[in-house]
């Protein structure tokens, strides 16, 4: 169906059901940062068993899982610092909320997903060689804000064909 000829409740379902798919994206991204050592050594366990990457990305997952197991026992109140990241996504899941209801007033907080999401390249592209992480990680990172930004763009041209619709009304 050509988005010109959608009606207003179909609209608002295109929307709900692309905002809801990226609002659950910030709710899983956020519970998995808290076990991170529990899912970093299953991640490690199996990547062993099933070489599914190269073996440079299985080292360095290895490396990665090491280093949180070695810090949580020597450090562990570094891990706070991850679960504030998690407790980041979970309330930055609770603002999209409000487009959820009413997408055109809040088409700002749209906009702003937008740019957050474009903002994670430069960060992982700039941050990521700073820190040592290998750049086949980094572009994983990167595509977590490509990935992320699509469902928003998409939602907010469904948004710019919803408000003359919500003017007329």
């Amino acid at each position: 169906m050509s988005l010109h000829l959608q009606t207003r409740p179909q609209l608002l379902r295109s929307i709900r059901i692309w905002l809801s798919l990226f609002i659950l994206g910030l709710i899983l991204s956020g519970l998995t940062a808290f076990p991170l050592v529990r899912e970093t050594g299953w991640l490690v366990r199996f990547l062993t068993a099933y070489p599914v990457l190269p073996d440079s990305l299985v080292y360095w997952v290895a490396k990665v899982h090491e280093a949180l197991t070695d810090t949580g026992l020597h450090y562990p109140f570094l891990a706070y610092g991850t679960d504030w990241l998690a407790f980041a996504h979970l309330v930055l899941a609770v603002a999209f909320v409000g487009p959820l209801r009413d997408p055109v007033r809040n088409k700002w907080v749209l906009q702003f997903g937008v740019v957050a999401c474009v903002s994670v390249l430069p960060l992982a592209l700039i941050a990521g060689p700073l820190r040592g992480i290998p750049l086949p990680w980094r572009l994983i990172d990167c595509s977590f804000g490509v990935f992320g930004a699509i469902p928003l763009i998409i939602c907010l041209r469904y948004v710019q064909r919803l408000q003359p619709l919500e003017q007329a009304s």
